[in-house]
């Protein structure tokens, strides 16, 4: 096992990503992001769909351009850097998506998907030492040989993740983005994936970015959570502390969602999150979550709340937290 380092490998600041649409609309997805993650750690990152959570590991990534602030790996500015610099930077960055379906050739056998990366970055002299490799690769994330040279479409989905895993692993990355990487599969499946990802952390030392929308799996994987809400970071926080001491209202609702094996608490009712979602088209001024907000005053719709430390290490966006974490509401 390899211990964390007390280093920063991922940092944003201000980071952006506005898409223009027609009419000269904007559309604001990911929203004045600052974040570090150090070196060996996962950083869950959760939300509703539509949050930007996935538009923010890929523009991270540059899979998807920034419109504004910078990304920073290993303490280089990596926001605009283009052709062979970049090709050399993918080897240390990488993804597995959502899809291992739709993000795998299917006309490549499982051993040359996982060969693909390899083979484009020309990472050893033969194709007979790519394979090599590609069979160690499936060794490595419980792939039976026996289905190097089966399709995508004879796999069953836990399987197909496990050669998206591969995959990413083939380039021997620091930082991967896992794309909602056990949202597809079945419950028993997505425990098996997790545990391998855990494994795979352990052994190679990575550093993750975990995207979801669903918590109880973000915690049984990540060091720290942030939460999004509409493109915002509302809150950021050490797991343990987030789900002892939540102090934003939206992740408070997030939190009562989750089902609990508890006879007593089917007593209780669900927080739901009333009101209309505020649109992240042409947005004004204001906190986003407002409008759905049961705290919400005056201010909360006309100024951006601040984002900033309440107690040592939680952050978070809302009016109604004091310092200290006081909770005014």
């Amino acid at each position: 096992m390899i211990e964390k380092e007390n280093k920063v490998l991922i940092q944003t600041e201000g980071l952006e990503k506005i898409f223009s649409l027609k009419g000269g609309a904007k559309l604001h997805a990911v929203d004045g992001i600052d974040l570090k993650i150090l070196k060996g750690e996962t950083l869950g990152v959760v939300g509703e769909s539509g949050c930007g959570k996935s538009t923010l590991g890929r523009s991270i990534l540059r899979l998807i351009e920034p419109t504004g602030g910078k990304i920073f790996y290993d303490g280089k500015d990596i926001t605009k850097i283009k052709g062979g610099e970049m090709r050399e930077l993918r080897r240390n960055i990488q993804i597995i998506f959502q899809d291992p379906y739709a993000s795998i050739d299917p006309r490549k056998s499982v051993i040359e998907a996982i060969a693909e990366y390899m083979i484009i970055q020309k990472t050893y002299k033969s194709k007979k030492e790519i394979f090599n490799r590609a069979a160690e690769l499936m060794d490595l994330v419980g792939l039976a040989i026996r289905y190097a040279n089966l399709y995508p479409h004879e796999l069953d989905g836990g399987r197909r993740q496990r050669i998206g895993i591969a995959r990413a692993l083939s380039l021997n990355p620091n930082f991967i983005v896992c794309d909602e990487p056990v949202s597809a599969l079945d419950v028993s499946i997505q425990a098996q994936i997790l545990n391998l990802l855990m494994d795979l952390q352990d052994a190679l030392g990575l550093t993750y970015m975990f995207v979801t929308h669903d918590l109880s799996v973000v915690k049984h994987i990540s060091d720290n959570i942030m939460v999004m809400y509409l493109g915002k970071c509302v809150e950021h926080t050490s797991s343990d502390e987030l789900f002892e001491n939540p102090l934003h209202p939206y992740t408070k609702a997030l939190l009562s969602a989750i089902p609990k094996l508890d006879l007593d608490a089917r007593s209780k009712q669900i927080k739901l999150i009333q009101g209309e979602v505020s649109s992240p088209i042409n947005v004004k001024p204001g906190c986003r979550f407002a409008k759905r907000c049961e705290h919400c005053e005056g201010r909360c719709l006309e100024e951006n709340p601040p984002y900033r430390e309440a107690t040592p290490g939680h952050f978070v966006a809302c009016f109604k937290v004091a310092e200290g974490g006081k909770i005014l509401y």
